[in-house]
């Protein structure tokens, strides 16, 4: 996870970034590799839910590819009242709610979601959780706090032949992800990766993350990955296909 300062430029359907935003996610390269992600999946017509939604600027990418319907849920109340603003800004209709995973949100064609990911020691050592909305990355020691209810959760969340785009760093065990959504009934992979520089977070953490065997020694880069998950089509019995 990198994490970008007040003074950079948000990506494409973004709000201005300000110094009151400072407690809430900012659209980073995780949040560009998933619009990508959707855009090559197609949602024109489609209704989306955005999951974790931090800044709104994936449920507001949507909503201007020519989704639907888009709504956006998140645990903050300040990452609702950012992500309203930012779609009033952007002109496009997002129904921003706040919630949780449990939230009864309905039944959808596409659910996306750039959930908290990074592996957190369980120590309160400053010099291990560099100043932000640590909400928004912090996951628990694996990583999975967030990646392994959401699994569950998301079959619930999809209407047959629907679709989940996930992003998450290697860190939180992608195949543990795709275990969880085959166990669940759904086609899973990883249709697209990324390699980026250590920001902040997993600088600050990186002798932990050696120590635990998830990081080679002097390793600075990351993969994040892209997952695609479809449910199975009504009355097929088998399982979705991915586009």
């Amino acid at each position: 996870m990198t994490l970008i300062s007040e003074s950079r430029t948000p990506v494409s359907g973004s709000s201005t970034i300000t110094g009151s935003d400072l407690d809430v996610y900012l659209p980073q390269q995780d949040t560009e590799l998933l619009i990508d992600v959707v855009r090559a999946q197609g949602v024109a017509g489609s209704r989306v839910v955005d999951l974790c939604t931090g800044s709104g600027a994936i449920a507001i990418a949507a909503a201007g590819m020519g989704a639907a319907e888009v709504t956006a849920v998140d645990a903050s109340a300040d990452a609702v009242a950012y992500a309203r603003r930012a779609a009033a800004d952007a002109g496009v209709s997002v129904n921003v709610r706040q919630g949780d995973l449990a939230m009864h949100v309905g039944r959808y064609d596409v659910v996306t979601c750039n959930p908290p990911y990074v592996p957190t020691p369980p120590v309160t050592d400053a010099d291990l959780h560099p100043a932000g909305p640590s909400h928004a990355w912090d996951a628990g020691v694996d990583g999975r706090a967030v990646l392994d209810p959401l699994c569950a959760h998301v079959p619930e969340l999809l209407v047959p032949g629907g679709v989940l785009l996930l992003v998450h760093s290697e860190f939180a065990d992608a195949e543990a992800s795709l275990q969880a959504l085959r166990d669940g009934g759904l086609t899973a992979e990883v249709v697209a990766e990324k390699f980026i520089p250590f920001g902040p977070v997993l600088s600050a953490r990186a002798e932990w993350l050696e120590g635990l065997g998830l990081l080679e020694p002097g390793r600075r880069v990351e993969r994040l990955v892209a997952i695609a998950a479809v449910a199975p089509s009504a009355g097929s019995g088998t399982d979705g296909n991915l586009r």
